[in-house]
């Protein structure tokens, strides 16, 4: 049987801006995300461990206690991803599993001294890349970056960030 599609035809020309779509701002954002990670991607691959095992020590040291379900919601990820990198993070000693106290079949995740001290060590030259960036806007614009980034994120997941941000501590107060 013959084929009824015609050969597809090279396109010569680049993408434009058709349709109303911000090409530049995608690209942007691309190339930011790239150097954004690059940092942390070279000390996770000396550990063999990815983005995923980043996000998942990023969340459980910004809310430790987090548990299973919420991280589940927070990443929109499957169980089943979950499951992986989190059993890598509990065997490697990054991460406690503990049962909760109300119903012992929720599990709930708390950062090791290990754990904390990696989550550190990737935030850092993130924040040293921010802070550089954030040095180059004039005073007060921080709020409109952050208002940018937030209006970003999917209406009904931005209660997120304000419940991480509850747990927020501008000390080391609270370790142990």
């Amino acid at each position: 049987m013959a084929d009824r599609n015609p050969p597809a035809k090279p396109i010569r020309t680049p993408l434009g801006g058709e349709d109303g779509v911000d090409l530049s701002i995608i690209e942007l954002f691309f190339f930011a995300y790239r150097d954004f990670t690059s940092d942390p991607d070279q000390i996770l691959e000396a550990y063999g461990f990815g983005r995923a095992h980043h996000r998942v020590l990023h969340f459980v040291n910004r809310k430790p206690g987090l548990t299973v379900a919420e991280l589940l919601d927070v990443l929109q990820i499957t169980k089943q991803s979950l499951a992986r990198v989190l059993k890598q993070l509990i065997d490697a000693g990054y991460i406690i599993q503990v049962p909760g106290p109300r119903d012992r079949r929720q599990r709930e995740l708390y950062p090791t001294q290990k754990g904390r001290q990696l989550a550190l060590d990737l935030a850092r030259p993130q924040s040293r890349r921010i802070d550089a960036a954030l040095k180059s806007i004039k005073d007060g614009e921080r709020a409109t970056v952050e208002d940018f980034l937030k209006a970003m994120v999917n209406a009904e997941l931005r209660p997120q960030i304000d419940q991480l941000a509850v747990g927020q501590q501008d000390s080391n107060e609270g370790e142990g």
